[in-house]
């Protein structure tokens, strides 16, 4: 709906969806007497349940000088409201957080500290400048925005003639793992063909009775071990060829090929990172490995 007054024009829109285990948008509201900010576009997560809550929003672009106020408060409790922590996307500080989530754009961050376990919290971003101001509200529960970052170092050994040990280590940032145990997914592909195992909570697994002479490509996420939020993106993939080298024979051509099909068919998949080249080092064996950059 839209008002007028003495030129000025505030457009509010409720939304009265309910998302399941996601954070619920209530509000966006613009106010403006000229060109408003566009509305910012704010996603939520908790990367390290329950101490490290963050929310982000795009940096405008070709936008007059601008500034955000970010403030937050328990839902029946508006009395307590807090400004959180911004850091803006030109500082160290987000440098190294886009980092992590695989950003490509450059973010807004808002840390909020020290939130309470199992309860209702608003969080009301506010984007001003000379031309007025567009606020997006939200609502959310900790627990239901657990989200942790992928985990790391995945590695593919032989283990027999037909099987491999796949181990990885949990994401660095889980920083209450004997607390808050992690368990894990586990996605593998070979040609066109794919599977999924877990969850489980070791950080290693043997796959048994693989065909010799195929290369796998795996991946793993790492999600809540009592179902808190969602599963992390993806980790960057770690692949193997099974067999001795005459029956691999050169497969740097073929390992390319699958990983292009790989990122094709998963393009469009919101929990696989769009940004990524392959890298493939001959040693003693072929070790193909995967970089952050554009592909």
């Amino acid at each position: 709906m839209a008002a007028m007054s003495s030129s000025v024009c505030v457009t509010i829109t409720v939304l009265m969806c309910v998302l399941g285990s996601q954070a619920l948008d209530l509000l966006r509201a613009t106010a403006t007497s000229g060109n408003a900010p566009s509305i910012p576009t704010v996603h939520c997560w908790c990367s390290s349940y329950p101490n490290v809550t963050l929310c982000t929003w795009p940096k405008a672009s070709h936008s007059p000088p601008m500034h955000y106020i970010a403030t937050y408060s328990e839902r029946h409790r508006e009395e307590s409201t807090q400004h959180c922590h911004l850091i803006p996307p030109d500082s160290s500080s987000s440098a190294s957080i886009s980092a992590s989530s695989s950003a490509s754009e450059q973010l807004w961050h808002c840390h909020l500290p020290n939130l309470k376990l199992l309860t209702d919290y608003i969080i009301n971003i506010t984007a001003v400048h000379s031309g007025g101001s567009s606020s997006h509200l939200m609502s959310f529960m900790v627990e239901d925005i657990v989200k942790p970052d992928p985990p790391v170092d995945v590695r593919v050994s032989p283990h027999n003639i037909r099987n491999l040990l796949v181990q990885w280590s949990p994401p660095p940032t889980w920083t209450n793992l004997d607390i808050f145990p992690l368990k894990y997914h586990i996605h593998y592909q070979w040609e066109n063909r794919s599977t999924d195992l877990g969850p489980i909570e070791d950080t290693k697994i043997e796959l048994k009775g693989l065909t010799p002479g195929r290369t796998y490509l795996f991946q793993v996420c790492a999600k809540e071990l009592l179902g808190l939020g969602e599963c992390s993106d993806w980790s960057l993939p770690g692949d193997y060829c099974v067999g001795k080298a005459a029956q691999c024979g050169d497969t740097s051509r073929h390992k390319a090929s699958m990983l292009t099909s790989h990122l094709v068919a998963r393009r469009g998949d919101p929990d696989f990172p769009t940004f990524l080249h392959y890298h493939c080092i001959i040693h003693q064996q072929d070790i193909c490995m995967y970089k952050s950059g554009r592909i």
